[in-house]
């Protein structure tokens, strides 16, 4: 049989879009490379991670080193022979330097500052992790939208086709007297208003490409969508309890909070030990070369303890520890805050995925007896048992129901993602898992 060659054409078309077409995944590596939100987050941990060797210094001895060069222009008058014969005036430099080292030996503020600055740590990194869940969702997120709004154009082209050809029909009906002119009236009306949609529908798609691209700083490629035999499932485990409880041990959100709490904690600690004594040690080596009338050369080598005693300064230090525990009991109340706010997002996404699953099945049923709807009103319209319009609504019913399904079934995948997000899950590994959905 011999093969067309508009056919070769057309499957080689269709080959070439299905290379170019970018899934899920290819977006997101992309969002990952791009994205200046991720970039500035990760900046943001570099920073933070440098809190605990600035902690750690704290403990460490400081060595200072310090030199000095002097010009000196003396006049000396002595009284008394033999001295008289050294009067004058004398002109003359003087140099040193000096190092000094301050080891710490018990400073009770520091030792506090350097386990605040490991909490430090644990939040930057917490929040880092936020960030690139963050990103994974908002990939996803500006990744359906894109498909939603094409689906909606789509729709709104072959629902203009089809009341066209309804439109069409109802003319010639008029034309032989075999229908009034209220079925040309209202096949032209849905006609215009589907027009309208479609229009509508365009200028949305073209604002979600913009977010998209946005996102991935390049205009974004044919993107892959849902299967035909796309099948959502119930989360497992089937437990909402055991997920709230796997975000109340994983949650990142939530653990910022913590480790805000016992920063406030350790920061009362600190300003209590305002009334501490410190003890340090110190070692100093130092020479001075002094010209003039007296010469010499001195060198000096010392090393010993200095104790500081606190004694008042004012009430400053009671002060700061009173804020200190007011702001303690701030942290407690925000934590417990967190913590209800991720117990009840768990609770929405559990449901979220539950109810998408089961909304999605439904919608797909509903699809199936809108087409049923459809074929059934088209045929009692030839035997004259239904009329124009209630072919016209079959239609606008079996499309209503095409949309719904469709965002239902990007709505229960972005659910899947957040209750993943919301016990601290999160990932490419989800995301792939995500993207077996498409083809």
């Amino acid at each position: 049989m011999k093969i067309k060659p508009a056919i070769v054409l057309l499957v080689t078309m269709l080959a070439a879009n299905d290379v170019q077409a970018a899934d899920l995944l290819d977006v997101f590596h992309s969002a990952q490379a791009n994205d200046p939100v991720i970039a500035a987050a990760r900046a943001t941990q570099q920073a933070g991670r440098e809190k605990l060797p600035q902690g750690r210094s704290l403990l460490m001895p400081t060595v200072n080193l310090s030199a000095n060069s002097t010009t000196n222009n003396q006049n000396v008058q002595y009284l008394g022979y033999p001295l008289t014969v050294l009067s004058g005036n004398y002109r003359y430099n003087s140099n040193g330097y000096g190092v000094t080292l301050v080891q710490p030996l018990y400073r009770q503020q520091n030792w506090v500052a350097y386990s605040e600055a490991e909490l430090q740590v644990a939040q930057t990194d917490a929040q880092l992790r936020i960030a690139e869940q963050d990103l994974v969702l908002r990939t996803a997120q500006a990744y359906f939208d894109v498909l939603i709004a094409q689906d909606s154009v789509q729709l709104a082209q072959a629902q203009k086709s089809a009341i066209a050809e309804q439109l069409a029909q109802a003319k010639r009906n008029f034309e032989v007297g075999s229908a009034t002119i209220t079925d040309t009236d209202e096949a032209q009306a849905r006609h215009d208003l589907t027009y309208s949609q479609e229009i509508a529908a365009q200028n949305n798609l073209e604002i979600k490409r913009g977010l998209l691209q946005q996102l991935i700083s390049a205009l974004p490629q044919d993107l892959k969508s849902i299967g035909p035999q796309f099948r959502p499932e119930a989360p497992l485990p089937a437990d909402m309890a055991k997920w709230v409880n796997d975000a109340e041990l994983n949650n990142p959100q939530l653990a910022i909070a913590h480790a805000g709490f016992e920063l406030a904690k350790k920061e009362v600690e600190k300003n209590r030990g305002g009334h501490y004594p410190t003890l340090d040690m110190v070692a100093n080596y130092s020479t001075n070369n002094v010209g003039g009338s007296m010469a010499s050369d001195i060198t000096t080598r010392s090393i010993g303890v200095q104790l500081n005693v606190p004694i008042f300064e004012g009430g400053a230090v009671n002060s700061r520890w009173r804020e200190a525990e007011a702001n303690r009991e701030r942290a407690r109340q925000e934590l417990e805050n967190a913590r209800r706010s991720v117990e009840q997002q768990t609770r929405q996404a559990y449901l979220g995925v539950v109810s998408g699953a089961a909304q999605v099945y439904a919608l797909q049923q509903a699809l199936t007896s809108s087409v049923s709807v459809l074929e059934a009103s088209k045929l009692g319209q030839e035997v004259g048992v239904r009329t124009n319009l209630d072919v016209l609504n079959a239609q606008q019913q079996l499309y209503s129901t095409r949309r719904d399904l469709y965002q239902a079934q990007y709505n229960y995948l972005v659910s899947e993602l957040r209750l993943k997000a919301s016990v601290g899950e999160l990932g490419e590994a989800e995301l792939a898992k995500v993207n077996q959905a498409l083809h």
